[in-house]
């Protein structure tokens, strides 16, 4: 089973090479794709620099942000299994073992990694809580991390999501058109390390929950 490996990249100069040296470093056959959301620091310098076999690189030319970014590597992929991977320090690419193994001993479709939001601040903390708490709400699910980057989800059935989102709200998208699908979404713990200077706000908020709100009652 071949795994895709989706890094929407914006800005990344100082992770972003440890970041796919560590998705390297996982033993499992993969792809890595790696788009770059027309960053202005060091990130375009930094991916001509690597070209390894497993690297595919694509770029955008104006800024358009990490939905968009995610729906151009996803054209590209050619995996059996998809999987989204933030260009920080936040997840560890280790724990795409514990990710598959419900995929290989369970017959799971979807598998979300579940943070430990301990250490987050308390604002942000708030937020995830309660989008997490509406997508429950919404959908009848029992999720304990919607906002999750570690979504662990077929390629049949993410080719069938027909994703619109730009922006930070493909979370809510993926998470409302998989549930409205009926696809039950296993979870398992992962290992989580926020960073100090995150480029959300509590403002990006607002499009995530009106998408839930929104997506929930589309035809």
């Amino acid at each position: 089973m071949k795994l895709s490996v989706l890094i929407p990249a914006y800005n990344e100069e100082d992770t972003l090479e440890d970041v796919i040296r560590r998705v390297q470093e996982v033993e499992l056959e993969k792809e890595i794709i790696v788009v770059d959301d027309c960053s202005t620091d060091a990130t375009p310098q930094i991916l001509t620099s690597l070209q390894p076999q497993d690297l595919v690189v694509l770029s955008h030319s104006t800024n358009r942000g990490k939905g968009a970014a995610i729906r151009t590597a996803l054209a590209a992929a050619s995996g059996d299994v998809i999987i989204i991977q933030d260009a920080d320090l936040e997840y560890d690419p280790q724990d795409f073992h514990k990710l598959l193994g419900p995929f290989l001993e369970d017959g799971a479709v979807v598998v979300y990694g579940v943070r430990s939001l301990q250490e987050q601040t308390w604002l942000m903390r708030l937020g995830n809580r309660l989008l997490t708490g509406v997508t429950n709400l919404l959908y009848g699910s029992h999720l304990e991390d919607m906002e999750t980057c570690y979504k662990l989800i077929s390629k049949e059935i993410m080719d069938g999501l027909e994703l619109q989102a730009k922006g930070f709200e493909i979370e809510a998208e993926l998470t409302a058109k998989i549930l409205k699908a009926g696809h039950r979404i296993h979870q398992v713990p992962i290992w989580y390390s926020p960073r100090v200077e995150k480029k959300l706000t509590p403002l990006d908020g607002l499009p995530t929950l009106w998408t839930l709100v929104k997506l929930r009652f589309a035809p």
